[in-house]
């Protein structure tokens, strides 16, 4: 019985998928703006349904596509970064094997606050999850687009 109990706390605890993101915590209009982000995100990316939203997360899919609203600014970011455009929205991209192992990260410029989009290479071409969340990335409000 004991031994029954300890082989179904081992396999849900390996089901339980990656653990959450940290929930960003914006203030004044980068809040608000972000719960208008939030309510506009699409019901799938890059294919990629079971969209899972908590707070100012969200996620799709397996291995997850993410995006977390009203996040610091990533520590390479500076005035010298460069802007890729799509859409009318500036991004700043992080290749695999720089910060994170096998995931893109991709942080919006320009914008009143940050949005980050985490694209992990098992979607390809990762750029596509721009694309698909851009109408929502527009809720942010422009301050400077790409130069």
């Amino acid at each position: 019985m004991l031994a029954s109990a300890v082989v179904a706390l081992l396999v849900a605890g390996c089901s339980a998928g990656p653990p959450p993101l940290p929930q960003p915590s914006p203030t004044g209009v980068v809040a608000q703006e972000c719960a208008a982000v939030m309510a506009a995100l699409p019901a799938t990316v890059m294919g990629q349904g079971d969209r899972v939203v908590d707070g100012l997360v969200a996620t799709w899919g397996d291995p997850r596509i993410s995006l977390r609203c009203g996040v610091e600014p990533p520590a390479g970011l500076d005035r010298t970064s460069p802007c890729d455009e799509l859409n009318g929205i500036g991004w700043y991209s992080e290749e695999p094997g720089t910060a994170f192992a096998s995931t893109w990260r991709f942080t919006t410029i320009g914008r009143s606050g940050y949005i980050e989009v985490m694209v992990d290479e098992g979607h390809s071409p990762a750029g596509d999850a721009l694309m698909d969340l851009s109408g929502a990335v527009s809720k942010m409000m422009l301050v400077t687009p790409c130069a």
